[in-house]
């Protein structure tokens, strides 16, 4: 278990490393200049170029590499151009409404899509499969931001349960609290994860389609088990493999992918952050975020490989 250990992490730093350096090299090749953009159109050459200086932009691409991966492993962050403000402390700021939006839109994604997978599965052929499938194609079609579109229209506008948008803050301090938080969230959160839904209860009911083929579960059958014994015994476990995959991929995905639903809903999250700092040309920022996603994906995976080896012992020798 040790050497599998080893092995993943050594594929999750490498995999981090050159992330990191795409990541520095695309942002390198952008046409234009931060201080150009900071100072505007009718600023002189010699404005341009002390900004530059004082920005760190007029040094080799490979020194400014080396300083950004330097300070990250010791804790510091650059300062943003347009809000002059560690962009730790932006990221940070931000996540506080990202993460959690993500963790939610994740547990609807998982209880919706293992429940209905399941039941699918179950059910092959009959009318729940038949009800499941043609619910689950309605949720691919549907894009996130159109539907969170509708989902604003009816429970904020017609309905009026919910605010249009916005976000009152996790401490009453903020003139807000946890419930008025979660209340706030509740509309982005099923937006996501509509689709990621959709997407997981179609892959659960083919991984246990696929497993309820199997001659060991046949052979439970025999041996009299019920249905639903032989598919908690026998089946979910041996399709959580490809389940915990996508499952993975999905929950990097709802936060990567929060750019549309945060600024339909006007949510001060990582999404938004990074929209206005594409827009003020404030490749700092942009830069430092880009790498937090990517490492966040690759964290993601490495710990999806682990469960792995909980799941299948097999798999620790591969």
């Amino acid at each position: 278990m040790s050497v599998f250990l080893l092995r993943r992490f050594a594929t999750f730093v490498l995999t981090l490393v050159a992330a990191s350096m795409i990541v520095f090299v695309v942002l390198e090749l952008l046409p234009g200049s931060a201080a150009e953009v900071v100072l505007g159109e009718t600023a002189t050459p010699e404005a341009v170029a002390a900004l530059e200086s004082r920005l760190g932009l007029d040094r080799p691409a490979v020194q400014r590499y080396a300083e950004w991966i330097g300070g990250l492993l010791q804790g510091r962050t650059a300062d943003s151009i347009a809000y002059d403000t560690p962009t730790a402390e932006l990221i940070a700021e931000r996540l506080s409404v990202t993460l959690p939006l993500a963790a939610l839109a994740m547990v609807l994604t998982v209880a919706v899509a293992l429940a209905a997978g399941i039941y699918a599965a179950a059910r092959r052929g009959r009318a729940g499969d038949v009800g499941v499938m043609i619910a689950t194609q309605l949720g691919l079609a549907l894009p996130s931001f159109w539907l969170a579109m509708l989902l604003i229209l009816l429970f904020a506008v017609q309905l009026q349960w919910v605010g249009a948008g916005g976000f009152p803050g996790w401490s009453v301090d903020e003139g807000g609290g946890l419930a008025d938080g979660l209340k706030a969230l509740a509309l982005p959160a099923l937006a996501l994860a509509a689709v990621q839904a959709a997407i997981l209860a179609r892959v659960t009911r083919s991984a246990v389609l696929d497993t309820m083929g199997e001659d060991y579960v046949r052979t439970a059958r025999a041996k009299g088990l019920s249905r639903v014994q032989t598919l908690r015994r026998h089946v979910l476990r041996n399709a959580a493999i490809p389940v915990l995959t996508v499952a993975g991929l999905q929950f990097a995905n709802l936060v990567t992918g929060t750019i549309v639903v945060e600024n339909v809903f006007v949510l001060p999250g990582l999404g938004r952050l990074v929209f206005q700092a594409v827009a003020n040309r404030d490749l700092v920022v942009v830069r430092d975020v880009v790498l937090l996603l990517a490492a966040l994906v690759i964290v993601v995976n490495f710990v999806v490989d682990l469960l792995y080896a909980l799941v299948d012992p097999r798999l620790r020798h591969a």
